[in-house]
């Protein structure tokens, strides 16, 4: 049986690289445009596709579940507000990015204010890649992959040996696609993998579940899972403390949170950047939103019916999960779901590494210490740098087994060192206000020292990290208009106005974008003591 699982996994793993290649193999990768923003071509559907997966990997499918086994359905809040958040990227931010022909969000700042932001911003991101996002999905992933292939039985290695083996498989392989495949390449892996995770993940382990749960029958399940009571409850208590989200978080923390993450971060928003043109960049970022509303249902419904299969007795929350897969599905299917797994985390891994060689070649590279690089010059040291970032990730990524606390908690307890102020930075830059480049370097520093007290003093067990988040915004905030008031920029940057793209809107940008803030909140209606969270 495990040789059929393996073969399985191997079989659609080559399908995905043997199509994506196919797909792929005529385009131009020799140029900026070409290796960096795929050609300044990818449809709605492809960056949709590109969208879920790079956000949707094994630190949500396991850090998320995770979070609402030892928790309740208060966790699809990570979910469901990426859908306004996209909604507001969609209709108010991504016309401008694009309107200012930019490849990197750095770029942007630097037409607002100057060159010493841009490398702020840049070194920002690269620390946030490279430390955090990298090594936390190939860890992530290789729990998954040690969970259902058993590496360390097999091998008779540690649990730690077997992890550190998975990363630096998955690391290689997600390697491959990003740094000699480009951003194009990525997109289009993406998109064939997001179809198996959709079929593998969001249709058949739900299905699976709640039959298991049901003693098998899928509709006693439904029932078992709906009288679940206060675990359904997606409103928790002001007081609340992570995993969970007080309910005064939602219209303020969330928002911060969700903004900061699908409006401001590269490794997310250069696949808007590369559409042909302003109304594909719009469908596929509002496509998205509307999918990101229904994805609790595989990653944070399973953690919920792992509770109630297995009570609260799993040494980890993070093994919820993989141990619900184990359970739940047949032998023979094992392999499908784990290659649909490995692909996920090849679709975030290989999309970060890519954002990151990007930041760096562009925003570092060139404008420092090689002004007059040809695009050749750029794509080799884009490659080069990936290769680099992707030895530095696997290195770290094993460690995290020993952090002690869940995946997904720590990932965004680190996002909010660095996402607010960028989006700080970003929402300014908006604006006319005369903010000069010292506001932002002040800004940041005020910023990371405030929240490393608040984390430190009072999160975890005084106050929900979010409640930081969104008090040293408003720290941050007032900084940067006290900075516009009373030490003014002496000359406001003038706006570029230079797009390579059909500036035209999708017709339909605004009543989607609407829509999928209505689902949102019928959705918490639905989670809430008034439907189900009883």
């Amino acid at each position: 049986m495990k040789l059929l699982m393996l073969v399985t996994f191997i079989g659609f793993t080559a399908l995905v690289a043997l199509i994506s290649y196919l797909k792929t193999r005529g385009d131009d990768t020799s140029t900026k445009d070409g290796y960096f923003l795929a050609g300044r071509g990818l449809p709605g559907i492809v960056i949709c596709g590109s969208l879920m997966m790079t956000n949707i990997s094994a630190e949500q499918l396991v850090g998320q579940n995770g979070q609402s086994y030892i928790g309740s359905m208060g966790v699809m809040g990570w979910e469901l507000f990426a859908g306004a958040s996209l909604a507001i990227f969609a209709l108010f931010m991504l016309p401008r990015f694009l309107k200012c022909n930019i490849t990197t969000i750095p770029e942007f700042l630097e037409n607002r204010y100057g060159s010493s932001i841009r490398r702020l911003v840049a070194i920002i991101f690269m620390a946030a890649y490279i430390i955090t996002m990298l090594p936390l999905i190939l860890y992530a992933g290789s729990v998954v992959l040690e969970q259902l292939f058993d590496v360390s039985g097999m091998l008779g290695i540690s649990r730690f040996a077997a992890i550190a083996i998975c990363c630096v498989s998955i690391g290689i392989i997600g390697s491959i696609y990003a740094i000699f495949g480009g951003l194009r390449a990525v997109a289009v892996s993406d998109t064939i993998n997001g179809i198996g995770l959709m079929l593998g993940c969001a249709i058949i382990v739900p299905a699976l579940a709640f039959t298991a749960l049901g003693d098998g029958s899928f509709l006693e399940g439904v029932k078992a899972f709906v009288g679940a009571g206060e675990k359904l409850n997606a409103l928790a208590p002001a007081n609340a403390l992570a995993p969970s989200i007080p309910w005064p978080l939602l219209l303020t923390g969330m928002i911060i949170n969700g903004l900061s993450y699908w409006a401001t971060n590269q490794s997310i928003i250069q696949r808007t950047f590369a559409a042909k043109n302003l109304a594909e960049a719009q469908k596929g970022a509002l496509w998205t939103g509307f999918l990101k509303c229904f994805s609790p249902l595989f990653t944070v419904v399973p953690g919920i019916i792992a509770f109630l299969m297995f009570g609260g007795g799993l040494e980890n929350q993070d093994l919820a999960y993989p141990q619900l897969i184990l359970t739940v599905m047949p032998k023979w299917l094992l392999g499908f779901f784990a290659a649909v797994m490995f692909g996920a985390i090849l679709s975030s891994f290989n999309s970060v590494l890519n954002s990151a060689s990007t930041i760096f070649t562009l925003d570092f590279y060139r404008p420092i210490f090689n002004p007059n690089a040809s695009d050749a010059q750029l794509v080799h040291t884009g490659k080069v740098f990936g290769t680099v970032i992707a030895a530095v990730a696997i290195a770290i990524s094993p460690f995290i087994l020993f952090a002690g606390q869940g995946v997904q908690a720590f990932l965004n307890e680190c996002w909010g060192y660095y996402g607010t102020p960028l989006l700080i930075m970003v929402i300014f830059a908006l604006t006319k206000l005369p903010v000069p480049a010292k506001a932002c370097w002040i800004m940041s520093g005020v910023h990371v020292a405030l929240y490393a007290i608040g984390l430190n003093t009072l999160s975890p067990h005084y106050c929900h990290y979010l409640y930081i988040t969104t008090t040293v915004f408003v720290v941050d905030t007032l900084i940067m208009l006290a900075f516009s008031k009373f030490a003014p920029a002496k000359q406001t940057a003038v706006a570029v106005d230079a797009p390579q793209v059909d500036m035209t809107p999708w017709r339909h940008s605004k009543g989607f974008a609407i829509g999928v803030v209505i689902l949102m909140v019928v959705l918490y209606l639905v989670f809430s003591p008034l439907i189900l969270g009883r």
